[in-house]
């Protein structure tokens, strides 16, 4: 099931019941009026770095776009192949759509603070553009190598690699040599 249209929807939805113009949450945010058209009406797929502003704008946290349901309370479990919706959106919206698909494994757990498993396609592209974005990152590569670049400097993660970093740092993360991948990726935004 696609659900990319989600964020677009939600986006919108947000915005117009707290009375919100596109001037203003352009304002906010930072991004332009015409970018945030085209989130809103599932043209653009957004990456990270403009979700987490406009979460802030609207004042919800990052998973109200991703995944959130009805509240849950208590801890949530979630078994193997429950996770198979994913919402698919990519570092840069420009160059390389969809090439990350995240799965909640706490899809039911509507306070949470953390969003987490990735698969990255397979991908002959090998031009990107950085990013930055509030909060900190923990990868743990399950499956294939990755490349990640930050700030000036180039890692590379094999299955078993972790890393943690503070995503202010402009970065991309990506499947190594275009092949696919598969990474636990724990993202965390302060309120």
């Amino acid at each position: 099931m696609d659900r990319t249209n989600v964020i677009g929807e939600k986006v919108k939805s947000l915005r117009t019941a707290k009375e919100i113009s596109l001037e203003e949450l352009a304002d906010r945010t930072g991004l332009a009026v015409e970018q945030i058209t085209r989130i809103e009406e599932n043209i653009d797929i957004p990456s990270l770095a403009p979700l987490v502003k406009l979460a802030r704008a609207l004042g919800v946290r990052l998973g109200t776009f991703l995944d959130d349901q009805p509240d849950e309370a208590g801890p949530v479990v979630c078994r193997r192949g429950d996770a198979d919706d994913t919402i698919s959106f990519s570092n840069n919206a420009l160059d390389a759509r969809q090439h990350l698909h995240y799965h909640s494994l706490s899809r039911s757990k509507t306070d949470r603070h953390m969003e987490p498993i990735v698969d990255i396609d397979a991908n002959g592209n090998n031009e990107f553009h950085l990013s930055a974005h509030e909060g900190e990152e923990f990868i743990m590569v399950l499956k294939g190598t990755l490349e990640i670049n930050y700030g000036k400097y180039t890692y590379l993660l094999e299955e078993g690699d972790t890393i943690y970093y503070d995503s202010i740092v402009p970065h991309h993360v990506h499947a190594f040599e275009g092949q696919e991948a598969r990474i636990l990726a724990i993202i965390y935004t302060p309120i």
